[in-house]
Formats: structure tokens, C-alpha cells, sequence
């Protein structure tokens, strides 16, 4: 979990370097209808499976959804609170995720497991709150 916070951290910086020009509205379109299909065709995938890797592949796929509108609300309109917009967004789909994930132990595994989820949410949103906008 944490490389992958890591690695969404520097794909956020690396995000805000490219926002320096706007998109169009066409553009945006495009984009919102594009993020609509991939999260159709995610969320069909989920359906082959079962139990709990059915509910983590629907986490997953709504947080890609979200975190996709937020970076493309970032493109089309660039500023301080669409930027922390995506942040935010990128720890709420960790956090659920990982909350789901979970669901698949018991007893005191299961309580571990969602200690750590809550601890690196935590973190994430203070990460998000200590953003310099």
C-alpha cells in the first residue's frame, strides 16, 4: 500500500506540471465521456466476480471514475482547489479500497488491517491538508 501511495504521489506531481494548458470544452467532453466508458467497462469486469473481489473491483472502479474526474476538472479548469480536489479524491479511493480488502480476514487480522487502512487515510488527508495552494 505504500508503494502505491508513493507512486500516486509522484504521478500527481507529475500531473501538475502538465496542466499548464487548459483543455477545450470539446476536449472536456471527450474526456467526460471517456472516463464514463471506462468506468462501464471496469465495473462489467467486477461482474465475473464473486464475494468480496466482486465489492473490491467495484471500489476500484468507482475510484478510478472519480479521481479521473477530478484530474480531468483539473485540465479543463486548472487551480488550487481542483488540485487539491484530486488529492483528496486519490485518498478516498485508497481508503475504501483497502477498507474492502479487509473484509476478506477475521478477528484480529481483520482489525489490523483496518487500522492501517484508517492510519494512511489519515495520513493522506494530512498530506492533502499540508498542500501548499
Amino acid at each position: 500500500m505504500k508503494k502505491h501511495l508513493l507512486m500516486m504521489a509522484i504521478a500527481s506531481t507529475c500531473f501538475i506540471g502538465v496542466h499548464a494548458s487548459a483543455m477545450t470544452s470539446d476536449e472536456y467532453k471527450a474526456g467526460k465521456d471517456k472516463i464514463e466508458a471506462d468506468y462501464k467497462a471496469a465495473k462489467a469486469q467486477c461482474g465475473t466476480l464473486k464475494d468480496n473481489a466482486k465489492d473490491v473491483c467495484e471500489k476500484e472502479a468507482k475510484g478510478k471514475e472519480n479521481v479521473a474526474k477530478a484530474e480531468l476538472e483539473q485540465q479543463y479548469k486548472p487551480s488550487a482547489s481542483h488540485q487539491r480536489k484530486v488529492a483528496e479524491e486519490k485518498v478516498k479511493a485508497d481508503y475504501e479500497v483497502a477498507k474492502e480488502k479487509c473484509d476478506d480476514m477475521k478477528g484480529d487480522a481483520k482489525n489490523a488491517c483496518v487500522k492501517e487502512a484508517k492510519a494512511m487515510e489519515a495520513k493522506g488527508k494530512a498530506d492533502v491538508k499540508a498542500m501548499k495552494m
